[in-house]
């Protein structure tokens, strides 16, 4: 009965890794042979992961990562520009508690998504907030919210997001209202948060991209003023695990 009751407070305080895993030392015998210190400890430490798995899986779906990519799945073997004491450096996330930004630059099929979604994943293990968005979805969703009222709402969002990927940069033109509230986004993000972009389209011709010169002027240094920048080079991914798996079957 003392124990039927303790679970009932257990379930009341939410504390539910912690019931499970004292439903788990109930049932196996063998656990009475060790202290009350080391069952204790087990319980809580088991609490702990249980939250820090909610957290992250809270973290993960409000990501919306468009790849289930992990760093430690990162391809070295092809030339694609990538130094492992680099990739290092940029994976331990001290430009995300700096609130610097990255820019990721190379051509289709480089592997661009797949590392801005790496890094994501990373940042949400490491207990940050990250939201992936496509730029023409973020200026679709920025067009909506003008309309529906929900624009402040939107930015305070933008604003919290520890780290907020744009993916597709510069893959359509940009007309005067997106222009400015690219210019919105990224001003309030600038010394705050991180931002991530992924582009084909090389960073030289961002401000052309942008275009007109005084709001491109802004964002740019904004944005890149102490940005890491990595441009990735090489054949497309797709095409060489085509042939390596292409290879693979004529072994």
């Amino acid at each position: 009965m003392l124990i039927q009751q303790t679970r009932e407070h257990l379930y009341t305080l939410r504390l539910t890794g912690f019931l499970q895993a004292l439903d788990e030392q109930l049932a196996q015998p063998a656990m009475a042979e060790l202290s009350f210190e080391q069952r204790l400890a087990m319980l809580v430490d088991r609490e702990i992961l249980y939250r820090d798995n909610r957290r992250l899986e809270r973290l993960l779906k409000i990501a919306r990562l468009r790849i289930g990519a992990c760093v430690e799945d990162i391809d070295y073997r092809h030339a694609r520009g990538l130094e492992k004491s680099r990739m290092a450096s940029l994976v331990a996330l001290d430009w995300i508690r700096q609130s610097l930004n990255l820019c990721l630059t190379g051509p289709t099929g480089s592997g661009k998504t797949w590392l801005a979604c790496a890094f994501g994943n990373e940042a949400c293990r490491r207990g940050f907030s990250v939201r992936y968005l496509r730029l023409p979805r973020l200026f679709e969703m920025l067009r909506i919210a003008h309309g529906d009222g929900s624009y402040t709402r939107l930015m305070n969002q933008l604003l919290k997001t520890d780290l907020l990927i744009l993916d597709d940069w510069g893959i359509q033109k940009v007309s005067a209202a997106q222009r400015n509230d690219l210019m919105e986004v990224i001003e309030d993000r600038h010394g705050r948060g991180s931002t991530l972009i992924a582009s084909q389209l090389p960073i030289e011709h961002w401000h052309e991209y942008i275009g007109e010169a005084t709001i491109a002027d802004a964002v740019l240094d904004r944005l890149l003023h102490g940005a890491h920048r990595l441009n990735l080079t090489g054949e497309s991914m797709r095409k060489t695990k085509g042939k390596l798996t292409d290879r693979d079957r004529s072994v």
